[in-house]
């Protein structure tokens, strides 16, 4: 099967934060097995195994997570005895269900700053994971949604299942796709990148393999015997003997509607665009118009943006970059905080966006979200 785009490296290598360097001393001097609350990690036949252990969260990603897997990848990287790193996640639920989004609502409606602060980190550690110079296979099971994409979907190996459930469904929250995800949704074939973006809907491991977001596939009830065979025998002997053809992925067989629809030049554009489509598919179309009339409108606008933008840059990093201008404008944001709440906190599933409507979104409303910021991204 064909490898994802490798991503051209930068240099000189990122700047590491006070931080980072107290979490690698913290690291550094335990034994073979490393455990924290949230992150298990141990180096077995040369391997390194690291699971994110969050299992009631579906491992929704913190502070010290984030913290903690920057200072063992830069551990591990550098270590002669470490040739390969797994990625995976505690309980049978998936991988990672993105960003703790209840500290960024907190943190949003107070100063933002705790929210600021994980997002950067997140994303050095999303453009860590794709410069990182060995094998790091990611187990993209069960559910792998906005952050828990970050981890994974930049990584050299990724592997999906029968059970992968992946998406990037920030717009329903009134976000944007970010974790380096715009970089991979403009590179998926055709418009299915911005069908992801603009909906926020799931898409199946074999969907995943189709768009660019996965390398591999390999039945849900085999992982365990994958790992142990990593262990044992090495990436690419184990990826041979456990991997199987992907089922056919059911969006890129929906090409006929999705390219010409999501080709429209403002989201209002795609969304007549979809409602109008008389072809095989029309109802499948009015359904996406319908499911991205309830997004936050400048969101989609954002992110219609940004995905476009995205398409124009050569590097993970600089899409990260974008990515971390986005978020600081979208952590200022009413809707931000509005789309947490309505989803999550008081589970009311009743937004009120402002603006209010497509209409009512400005140029310069989507403008100021790409508006260079003080403490910019560099790698």
């Amino acid at each position: 099967m064909d490898k994802h785009i490798p991503y051209p490296r930068t240099t000189p290598p990122p700047r590491r934060s006070r931080l980072l360097v107290e979490a690698e001393r913290r690291w550094e001097y335990r034994g073979v097995t490393e455990i924290s609350d949230d992150i298990v990690a141990r180096v077995e036949g040369g391997v390194g195994l690291i699971t994110l252990n969050r299992p009631k969260a579906i491992n929704s990603l913190n502070q010290s997570m984030v913290d903690a897997l920057r200072a063992l990848l830069t551990r591990w990287e550098h270590d002669d005895d470490v040739r390969a790193v797994v990625l995976s996640g505690a309980g049978d639920r998936g991988l990672c269900a993105g960003g703790d989004v209840v500290v960024i609502y907190h943190s949003a409606r107070a100063d933002g700053v705790e929210a600021l602060r994980f997002w950067r980190d997140e994303y050095l550690l999303d453009g860590q994971i794709g410069r990182f110079g060995k094998p790091l296979v990611a187990m993209m099971d069960g559910i792998v949604m906005g952050g828990g994409v970050g981890v994974s979907a930049h990584a050299g190996v990724r592997v999906v299942t029968d059970t992968s459930t992946i998406a990037m469904p920030e717009v329903g929250i009134g976000f944007v796709p970010d974790v380096g995800g715009t970089y991979l949704l403009a590179r998926a074939p055709g418009n299915t990148g911005l069908h992801a973006a603009l909906t926020g809907a799931p898409f199946t491991g074999a969907d995943a393999i189709a768009m660019g977001f996965a390398d591999h596939y390999v039945p849900h009830g085999q992982l365990d015997a994958l790992t142990r065979s990593i262990v044992a025998d090495g990436v690419d002997a184990a990826l041979a003997r456990h991997c199987v053809e992907p089922p056919p992925s059911e969006l890129a067989a929906q090409r006929s509607w999705i390219d010409p629809c999501f080709a429209g030049d403002t989201v209002a554009d795609i969304i007549a665009r979809l409602r109008s489509y008389q072809g095989d598919g029309a109802e499948a179309a009015r359904n996406a118009a319908d499911l991205i009339a309830t997004r936050s409108p400048v969101a989609v606008s954002v992110a219609l943006a940004a995905v476009r933008r995205a398409a124009g840059l050569t590097t993970l990093e600089e899409a990260l970059v974008q990515d971390y201008r986005d978020a600081s404008a979208s952590v200022r944001s009413h809707d931000l905080v509005e789309g947490i709440r309505a989803q999550i906190i008081d589970k009311d599933r009743n937004p009120k966006w402002s603006p209010a409507t497509l209409a009512d979104v400005t140029s310069a409303d989507v403008e100021a979200y790409f508006a260079p910021v003080d403490d910019d991204l560099s790698f």
